[in-house]
């Protein structure tokens, strides 16, 4: 039972507790007079004193249940309580014997019982004094500020006890002394700020802090006479304080918190001097109930505070956490629109170079003229490379690169490399050599375009790092040749590589004339290697690193070359076409001789003059009959038209200036067959939410730019060879 019900219970049997009805009946009226006869009345009433009776001996046997089940404070209160209603239930059960002729005994008996109910009723009374802890718990716990509850105590405290002053005193930071922090004079409120400290050495101090209960100080001690607040002579009455214990927060965050003890702090409470009152125990088992409720109000107190701190510090992190989300989707956007200006304006270009290139492959060229056209076709593919790596890890950051793997031919990849690589030593006045091994397969498996820009980036590396004149060397050889190879590096891939694998060793070296040591760039060291070049070179070959690696391969700086001032290393695995493997010949070299693109009718829509002359050049190059247009509008009229009837493959460039490829098509889709006819996007963007959207409005390809001769042959075939099927 919650010590509010008891209040309650209280003020109930004070209700009960009416006077009984008196023992002389005598009454003055005539029978004849009223409805009911005397008779009548005294019956009722004898039964309603039953009824109430019966009503007050039930009553105490639910509280004997309450307080057996419950762990209640002030048990003995409620026996009294008990007792009271005992004794009014049998006055009440005594008195209906009393309204006919009765003896001696019983109005013995019922003056006893009422004498008893008498007693009881004013020991109740004075215990109800007890209850008053209680009352200031709850005006306590009204406030949880820390200067509240402790105003509050004062005043509460200072009207249930008749109270001359209360005072608290609190140590310092560093515990050597005690200051006045909250006084009650005359009901009003004071800082003490001028009132002088008291060691906490002090004898009166020294005994407070070492007790848990209540003491009384003596008039003489420094406690005493300050907190009496009347000076010499005014003495203070008798002086009672007690600590009261300062909870800390603790482990706030782990759930529930928990409280330790920080410091404490010292009530005292003064009687007035000229009552000359004396404290009871009553009075001190008062004070320390209502210190201790006190701290508890305190405990949350601090608790509520760490929580509102807490609260805070999350308001401004989210705050913070909201700008920051603001900062990031507006770079993201910033970013997002950087990359589609930057592919376009990269891409479209390369798309007109690379086509255009792919159409000089085809003319009647001498053989040196085609070696620097097909070096100029792979340079463009590297350019490419390049491009499609910067566009996909300024959007994806996640620096990873995709590999092309597929056949090629290693010897043409070779000769196109000494190619460009001649022409770089002659641009810097060095000459070139190539060494290459006779027995290097031909016909492998890799990334051609990625090898052909690290072969690239080491005969750049090489040549800007040196001035003056000399040669330029390039050696390729199988993992078996002796040609100075550095088997610790690589000696161990032999060992774990299965049947159909090569390791081929690209190494590059220079050599000055006449080179003073001043001619050589510092070296900066890189990876337990000494790398020739500047900081900016150095970042370049730790991009390359990476790629190589990804290859399953490695590059290194070679310490002490062997006939080289400097030397570089590069090892690759590549897997070698079985003797009776398919044909892996270049598809452009077969695709003119393909009947399927002969006589095919495409449309299509590009805005940029350039780049739509040259993807027309290209698809007639296939055998294409291609009608071009350059905005969204012409194409759907172009549809529209008697063109439409034959019209067999709509490639639309995605980024049209009136109507975009997406409207093209929901139109194109909406009045047309969803399988005829094929469309295909040019853009250049490819990323996966451009592919995904294409694909669901009802394309059927996709050609990224620059789109290479081959690249459109090999997707153009591949929806053409899936429409058939489907049409089958």
């Amino acid at each position: 039972m919650s010590k509010q019900s008891l209040i309650f219970l209280l003020t109930l049997s004070f209700l009960l507790s009416k006077p009984t009805a008196e023992t002389d009946f005598r009454c003055n009226c005539e029978d004849e007079s009223y409805f009911f006869s005397i008779e009548t009345i005294l019956e009722c009433q004898r039964i309603s004193d039953f009824l109430i009776a019966v009503a007050y001996f039930s009553i105490p046997i639910e509280l004997l249940y309450f307080v057996s089940c419950s762990n209640i404070p002030f048990k003995w209160v409620l026996f009294q309580f008990i007792a009271f209603i005992v004794l009014c239930g049998m006055t009440h059960l005594l008195n209906g014997w009393t309204y006919g002729p009765h003896s001696f005994q019983l109005m013995l008996a019922l003056t006893v019982f009422k004498f008893l109910t008498a007693l009881v009723s004013f020991a109740t009374a004075i215990t109800l004094i007890t209850l008053i802890p209680l009352l200031l718990k709850v005006k306590i716990r009204k406030s949880l500020d820390r200067h509240t509850i402790l105003d509050t105590t004062l005043v509460e405290l200072s009207k249930a006890l008749d109270l001359q002053n209360c005072a608290i005193w609190m140590p310092n930071t560093s515990k050597t002394e005690m200051n006045l922090t909250h006084e009650l004079k005359g009901r009003s409120f004071s800082k003490a700020a001028a009132t002088p400290p008291i060691s906490t050495g002090d004898p009166a101090v020294r005994e407070v802090k070492g007790s848990d209960g209540a003491k009384i100080l003596n008039p003489d001690s420094a406690l005493s006479v300050i907190s009496g607040g009347g000076g010499a002579h005014e003495p203070p009455g008798a002086v009672a304080a007690i600590r009261m214990p300062m909870l800390r927060v603790s482990n706030f965050k782990g759930g529930t918190p928990e409280m330790l003890p920080a410091c404490y702090a010292i009530l005292v409470l003064v009687l007035p001097s000229e009552q000359d009152r004396s404290w009871s125990n009553q009075e001190l088992e008062i004070v320390e109930v209502v210190a201790d409720q006190v701290a508890v109000a305190l405990s949350h107190a601090s608790v509520l505070e760490e929580s509102q701190l807490m609260r805070d510090k999350l308001v401004e992190q989210n705050r913070a956490l909201q700008q920051a989300k603001q900062d990031a989707l507006m770079a993201s956007q910033a970013r997002n629109a950087f990359q589609m200006v930057m592919s376009n304006g990269l891409r479209r270009p390369m798309h007109s170079i690379m086509g255009l290139l792919s159409v000089m492959q085809d003319e009647k060229l001498s053989t040196e003229q085609r070696l620097l056209c097909d070096t100029m076709v792979r340079t463009s593919n590297v350019l490419s490379t390049l491009i499609t790596d910067i566009m996909d890890t300024s959007g994806k950051d996640n620096g990873r690169f995709s590999l092309e793997m597929r056949y090629f031919e290693l010897h043409s990849m070779i000769k196109e490399a000494a190619c460009l690589s001649k022409c770089l030593c002659s641009y810097k006045g060095y000459s070139f050599v190539i060494e290459a091994e006779k027995s290097l397969p031909n016909h492998v498996m890799g990334d051609e375009r990625r090898v052909f820009l690290v072969i690239l980036h080491m005969v750049r590396s090489l040549l800007n790092g040196s001035k003056g004149a000399g040669c330029l060397t390039l050696r390729v050889y199988s993992a078996g040749g002796g040609q100075g190879s550095n088997e610790q590096r690589w000696g161990h891939w032999r060992s774990n590589s299965s049947d159909g694998y090569v390791y081929i060793r690209f190494e590059i070296g220079i050599r000055h004339i006449d080179s003073p040591e001043e001619n050589i760039v510092p070296v900066i060291p890189y990876g337990g290697n000494r790398y020739y070049g500047t900081v900016e070179e150095n970042m370049s070959f730790s991009a390359c690193k990476k790629l190589v690696q990804l290859m399953q391969g490695d590059i290194w700086v070679v310490s002490n070359p062997e006939g080289f001032d400097k030397s570089m290393a590069l090892v690759l695995r590549f897997h070698v076409r079985p003797i009776a493997g398919p044909d892996i010949s270049d598809p452009s070299d077969r695709v003119h001789s393909n009947s399927l693109f002969r006589g095919l009718k495409v449309l299509l829509a590009d805005p940029d003059d350039v780049n739509r002359a040259v993807t027309r050049k290209l698809l007639e190059k296939l055998g294409c009959v291609v009608y071009a247009v350059s905005s969204g509008y012409e194409c759907v009229s172009a549809l529209e038209s008697n063109f439409s009837a034959t019209c067999q493959i709509v490639i639309l460039d995605l980024n049209l200036p009136d109507l975009d490829g997406y409207d093209v098509t929901t139109r194109i889709r909406k009045f047309r067959s969803r399988n005829w006819p094929l469309i295909v996007a040019l853009t250049a963007n490819d990323d996966g939410e451009t592919r995904d959207k294409c694909a669901k409005i009802g394309m059927n390809g996709l050609i990224q730019k620059p789109g290479t001769f081959r690249e459109i042959s090999d997707e153009l075939r591949r929806i053409l060879m899936q429409a058939n099927r489907i049409l089958a």
